[in-house]
């Protein structure tokens, strides 16, 4: 089967809105693979900083992304790992400071170019689901499935913070809300991929919504599209 056959579904959307929750839930649904694409950028971050590189220097940061080894371990959330070059970086990997180094890195063009191709080669049969902010405007533009998921600042703050003090993260609100203010206003204006819905998404906001009422209307969704 050619790549271009195997179905994708891709989710984008800001932090805290659910994706991983939606994305876990249709890859099981589906019997597909997975792509988390944030933590690819996550993870580049991470590595040069650790390795003192200037993150602000895209070409540097080109070069070391095809050498990290990476691996993802586990069907949720609760048994997620993160392997890079053998070593289990989950717990730095998801820290809010991190999310912030990423979201830094990812505005520079040399940077997504390198992990774009990274990225496809994760297009693998039965299917794909793609987790990420430009899933379906740039990586996979020919989606069979297009969502884009959104919620309210503070509401995202707020299931952030829960989220990190699960896994025994320290955190505190305001922070929180503050980073993401920030970190949104530095993805829908970067001029390299901005975070928008892409041509033909469904769009779905979350604020106020549980999460067995995310996954009915996702599930509508999915039964509307060609997919199932």
């Amino acid at each position: 089967m050619s790549a271009a056959a195997i179905p994708v579904i891709a989710v984008d959307g800001p932090s805290g809105v659910g994706k991983g929750l939606v994305t876990r839930w249709l890859a099981e649904r589906l019997g597909y693979h997975r792509l988390d694409s944030g933590a690819l950028y996550r993870i580049l971050a991470l590595a040069g900083h650790r390795r003192g590189i200037d993150l602000h220097d895209g070409d540097a940061l080109a070069r070391l992304a095809p050498a990290l080894k990476i691996r993802f371990v586990g069907a949720t959330e609760d048994d997620e790992a993160i392997l890079v070059d053998g070593e289990d970086w989950t717990h730095d990997v998801r820290k809010e400071s991190t999310g912030a180094l990423a979201s830094l890195i990812a505005a520079q063009p040399a940077v997504r170019a390198a992990l774009l191709q990274r990225q496809r080669d994760f297009r693998e049969a039965p299917g794909l689901v793609a987790d990420g902010r430009d899933m379906g405007t740039i990586v996979f533009p020919d989606a069979a499935l297009k969502i884009f998921m959104d919620a309210s600042p503070d509401e995202r703050a707020q299931r952030r913070l829960k989220q990190l003090r699960a896994k025994g993260i320290e955190a505190t609100l305001a922070p929180l809300r503050e980073e993401i203010r920030a970190r949104d206003e530095r993805d829908r204006n970067r001029p390299i991929a901005p975070l928008r819905p892409a041509d033909g998404a469904q769009v779905v906001d979350t604020t106020g919504l549980p999460p067995v009422e995310v996954l009915a209307i996702i599930e509508s969704l999915l039964q509307r599209s060609a997919i199932v």
